[in-house]
């Protein structure tokens, strides 16, 4: 994965009207058929036309494509989900396509309608594509600064030693690296919800839940999803789910481990 790519990517919700050329809508329609996620679970994904099948979001405008996708209800399918979808957004950011994460400002019946989700599948997120216009709405200006879309928090908050009370420090440029690729991830209303403790070569992924949930999905398992895409991507590794014996407050849940 490409740490320029990550630290590039921008959330875009104002598209210049023209949609995606034909030859990149073929390159991404091939490589999402390869997407894979540490999980084994599929991820399906679909390129729809906006005005085909009545798509749209009251914050995006001059799109003229959504792409979504879907998960068989399942352990850890949000995080798996998480995963693949931020492997889309930064292959497509790699064809100048911009893309932007939704789970709320749009009408989920009708996106999960349009894409068949079945009774035993979830649709967390979608996201329009588009080249970005060359200047960003009002609306959009006004959303990233509501949810201080630049900001991030300082790695000591983030990323500890063996327990929650020492922050990491290491000399490793390449787990650095994706450290301050986790660092970077987009997340729900940008409230970055993953804390990672290191144990001698594993990291260990945790929800910090700062985002009240709802329905039966966790959009915050969907942001470790993109933490771990992001971090795995850099470092690689191998992922388990075994929790270790840390302890952690009532709010943060145990998610992940990988091992390098």
């Amino acid at each position: 994965m490409d740490m320029e790519l990550i630290r590039t990517r921008k959330s875009v919700r104002t598209f210049d009207g023209q949609g995606i050329s034909e030859e990149d809508r073929e390159k991404l329609s091939t490589y999402i058929r390869s997407i894979e996620n540490p999980y084994h679970i599929p991820v399906r994904f679909m390129i729809l036309g906006a005005k085909k099948h009545g798509l749209s979001s009251p914050v995006i405008s001059g799109e003229h494509f959504y792409i979504t996708a879907k998960v068989p209800k399942t352990e850890h399918c949000e995080e798996a989900f998480g995963y693949a979808f931020e492997k889309m957004v930064l292959y497509a950011w790699s064809l100048g396509i911009g893309t932007t994460w939704i789970g709320g400002t749009m009408k989920r019946e009708v996106f999960e309608r349009e894409a068949g989700v079945t009774e035993d599948e979830i649709m967390p997120c979608v996201s329009p594509l588009g080249y970005p216009a060359k200047n960003r709405s009002l609306k959009e200006m006004a959303m990233r600064t509501a949810i201080r879309a630049d900001k991030r928090l300082p790695s000591d908050e983030l990323f500890f030693d063996n327990d929650f009370g020492t922050p990491l420090h290491t000399d490793d440029i390449t787990v650095n690296n994706a450290l301050e690729a986790v660092r970077l991830a987009p997340s729900a209303v940008n409230r970055q919800p993953w804390r990672i403790v290191r144990q001698g070569d594993s990291y260990h992924f945790y929800e910090k839940k700062n985002v009240s949930g709802g329905g039966d999905w966790d959009v915050q398992k969907v942001d470790l999803g993109i933490a771990l895409c992001h971090f795995m991507g850099i470092a690689g590794g191998t992922l388990t789910v075994s929790s270790p014996a840390i302890q952690t407050a009532d709010d943060t849940e145990y998610i992940a481990t990988v091992t390098l």
